[in-house]
């Protein structure tokens, strides 16, 4: 094993060296330095793993000398030590960057845990990681066979969810080889139980709150606070997602209420989001409303109506106080919403749909750079974070916190990153979705999808007398059988939706209340 260097600042080092002696029986090498000036000159010329720095030293003071040593090595780690308890030192020497903070008189074993905490925090981590890991396996596996509600798969999701962000950082990705594996154990089991149940919760209202339920029986009951309130919906966000950008809220807001919903089928925006807004199926959309729906195949934008469905459903609730309605596509739209958000303040609900990240995941199909950008979910997460923290949303959110809005954060569908082509054959008046497809001459592998006879039944609207869905399971993906090796290539490794799936399925609901 390679010994670690250290450099110890203190003008009292002599009166240390059983400390010193301590250290080196664990595999640290300690050089010891009397002055702050020695010290700059020492870390200028050495190649130190960390600095253990005194703060009340005569000539440069701690303070002092770790800002020198930061301008020329500005990622070393510096952990101050200190008799003075001193807010305003703490407060300095953490301005400073310092990776840790001691006060005297320290011990050799608290010195031993905060060189381990800055030096082998990230072996320790990944080892305890790997170990949990490997004692939550069997668990995770065994309870597969008992999720027998959906509760129980929203737990269950959540749980991997939380050791997919926890294994993907380790630099072995052998334990992260074998969660995918069992995620999509996981994924194929959850198809099977939507195909045993959805039926039922969509008829007979029994099971999760879904797409159409989720306005008047978690939105609705906020606003009877009389709170200003506004309803953020972002197109395709994952429960993934969500938590990556969670803290992000924080600043300006406290989360209140954190749970979950289910997406109805098809999880694709025509069907999910427009049942979101219109508090209907699409089957009683099509019905109620047959100007404001489009099938598959006709010409246009599905998704024109929002509002007016929206206003619909609002005046079926008895919301006679005024709503307003805003999707966001572009940045000249968000920013004159920030300019204006105070005018909406007397309002019952401002609504505002945001499609930047339903942006990112088609763009993934359509540009190889974006390919290049998220390869895999982790990236993709980190590009949802990274565009978030620069975002016109984070400044609107941040506007609204400062206003006193309520905020309540959901999405319609979510998406999944798809690896198996499946062959479909079809007329041509099929829809093109990859996950889904609604037609009347359907030949599939019928192990890859769940085959809807009969629309009605979840209440989906039908082309024809003889039309059928078909909802793609688990990472399958549709693809036809002319130039069938092309586009199995062109679309593999790409985020699509409108199918079966714990990503697609199971999406975040929050509301949030602004801090004081």
């Amino acid at each position: 094993m390679d010994r670690i260097k250290i450099l110890w600042v203190d003008d009292e080092i002599q009166m240390l060296k059983s400390h010193m002696l301590f250290l080196k029986e664990r595999g640290y090498d300690t050089t010891p330095c009397t002055n702050g000036q020695d010290a700059i000159d020492l870390v200028n010329n050495n190649n130190y793993e960390i600095v253990l720095l005194d703060e009340n030293m005569p000539g440069l003071n701690g303070i002092e000398t770790l800002e020198e040593i930061k301008k020329t090595k500005p990622f070393l780690p510096v952990i101050m030590i200190t008799k003075n308890e001193e807010e305003r030192i703490m407060e300095d020497a953490i301005g400073a960057k310092i990776s840790d903070y001691l006060i005297k008189p320290v011990n050799p074993n608290q010195i031993l845990l905060s060189l381990k905490k800055n030096l082998d925090q990230k072996t320790l981590i990944a080892k305890k990681t790997t170990q949990n890991y490997q004692k939550d396996f069997v668990d995770l596996s065994n309870s597969l066979n008992s999720l027998l509600t959906h509760h129980d798969w929203v737990n269950h999701y959540e749980n991997l969810i939380r050791w997919e962000m926890e294994l993907e950082n380790l630099d072995d990705q052998s334990m992260f080889e074998i969660f995918k594996s069992q995620k999509k154990e996981a994924n194929n089991l959850f198809s099977k139980f939507i195909e045993k149940n959805y039926s039922n919760w969509i008829s007979n209202n029994d099971g999760p709150l879904l797409s159409h339920q989720i306005f008047r029986k978690s939105i609705f009951p906020k606003l009877k606070q009389h709170k200003p309130t506004i309803l953020l919906v972002i197109d395709n966000l994952r429960l993934d997602q969500w938590n990556v950008i969670r803290s992000e809220f924080l600043n300006s807001y406290i989360v209140d209420n954190e749970t979950s919903y289910f997406s109805i089928l098809p999880t694709a925006t025509q069907y999910s989001r427009n049942a979101l807004f219109a508090g209907l199926t699409p089957l009683e959309i099509q019905k109620q409303y047959p100007e404001w729906w489009k099938y598959d195949h006709e010409e246009g934008g599905k998704n024109l109506n929002e509002e007016n469905l929206l206003r619909a459903q609002c005046l079926r609730l008895g919301i006679d106080r005024p709503i307003s309605y805003h999707k966001l596509n572009e940045i000249s739209k968000s920013q004159q919403l920030i300019k204006t958000l105070q005018n909406h303040i007397h309002e019952c609900l401002t609504v505002i749909v945001f499609n930047f990240v339903d942006m990112i995941s088609h763009a993934k199909t359509e540009m190889e750079m974006i390919k290049e950008l998220a390869p895999n979910d982790k990236a993709y997460r980190s590009l949802t974070l990274s565009w978030f923290k620069n975002s016109s949303l984070k400044k609107l959110i941040d506007k609204a916190a400062k206003l006193n809005y309520q905020l309540i954060l959901t999405t319609d569908h979510g998406t999944i990153n798809v690896t198996n082509p499946s062959e479909v054959i079809s007329d041509k008046d099929t829809s093109m979705n990859l996950r889904y497809k609604t037609g009347r001459s359907l030949t599939f592998k019928s192990k890859d999808v769940y085959d809807c006879v009969s629309p009605g039944d979840l209440k989906l609207p039908s082309i024809s007398l003889n039309s059928r869905y078909i909802f793609s399971k688990g990472d399958n993906y549709f693809v036809y059988k002319k130039n069938y090796n092309h586009f199995a290539n062109f679309f593999r490794q790409t985020y699509q939706h409108g199918g079966i799936s714990l990503e697609e399925m199971i999406v975040p609901f929050v509301v949030l209340s602004p801090r004081k």
